[in-house]
């Protein structure tokens, strides 16, 4: 079971349940994280509309659109606010992560709204970890690349939870719904893992009442091993999330959570095979660290 959180407490910002809050047009949200294990102090960078290059179908994000604007010096004032807060409860603060109604790295806002939660952060709350969830669409762009590497390799660094939903270009149209090429974006994905240090997630879960496949799970086990590989000599992949649907989205049931057991099967497997596959590292050996880890949520 998860530990008890006490509501945060913020006269401007509010607990959030379901993350459902930010569609009012919230810029910074208090969330318990099943990932990070506590309390994770949200970054919204869309708080009018949704913006996202999926339309994953278990996403918790419902259709909405309202007159809010994102402002800089509102976020860095409700951070501030809210990290102070969680302080005077005795909260300790997961993580600060980027999230919110879309895809971060689409924003405008993300480099500069980047840099100054990692100040704050460094300032306020030195022991949370900097997140940022993506799918992945940033790395086609050169900028969003460059940045994200820089971030993901400074010395206060940046964890990038990279999206992977799928092995396939039919589950990823199942899954993802994108507005990206599945190859593209893996090639991306590849060259990213070859120079910065990143956690797989994955979400599994029915679509249309269809788990996926024998031949999906066959796929994106070869595929993930395939970008352990990649990053084997460099920072590469430190962990994979495999986690399952427990919050409604808009379109359900279309989208359903799986058994317990079929995840932690899944999870097994890709253990297994990265045993196997892991080298012991010989004297001299660049590779200096254990086979990435692999947690069910």
């Amino acid at each position: 079971m998860r530990p008890e959180i006490p509501p945060l407490k913020m006269s401007a910002i509010g607990p959030v349940k379901n993350h459902r809050g930010r569609e009012e047009g919230v810029l910074v949200y208090p969330v318990y994280s099943r990932r990070s294990g506590g309390l994770s102090v949200g970054i919204n960078l869309f708080p009018d509309r949704k913006v996202c290059s999926f339309d994953c179908p278990y996403c918790e994000v419902f259709p909405f659109q309202n007159a809010g604007t994102f402002s800089l010096e509102r976020m860095e004032a409700e951070l501030v606010r809210a990290l102070g807060e969680a302080g005077k409860q005795g909260l300790a603060v997961r993580d600060i992560c980027f999230s919110g109604n879309g895809e971060p790295s689409l924003s405008p806002f993300f480099p500069e709204a980047l840099a100054a939660v990692s100040r704050i952060r460094s300032e306020a709350a030195a022991e949370a970890a900097l997140v940022l969830i993506t799918n992945g669409a940033g790395l086609l762009r050169a900028e969003i690349f460059s940045l994200l590497h820089e971030a993901a390799t400074a010395p206060e660094p940046l964890d990038i939870w990279l999206k992977l939903d799928a092995g396939t270009p039919q589950w990823y149209e199942k899954i993802n719904r994108p507005a990206l090429a599945f190859t593209e974006l893996i090639s991306k994905i590849r060259d990213f893992v070859r120079r910065a240090p990143v956690t797989i997630q994955t979400m599994l879960c029915a679509i249309d009442g269809i788990a996926p496949p024998p031949e999906e799970e066959a796929a994106w086990e070869k595929l993930a091993l395939e970008l352990v590989r990649a990053g084997m000599k460099g920072p590469g992949i430190r962990a994979f999330q495999l986690y399952g649907k427990v919050r409604p989205s808009p379109t359900d049931p279309r989208c359903q959570a799986l058994p317990p057991e079929y995840l932690e099967k899944r999870a097994a497997s890709l253990r297994a095979a990265l045993a196997a596959e892991w080298p012991a590292a010989p004297v001299g050996s660049r590779i200096s660290r254990g086979p990435p880890t692999v947690s069910v949520f």
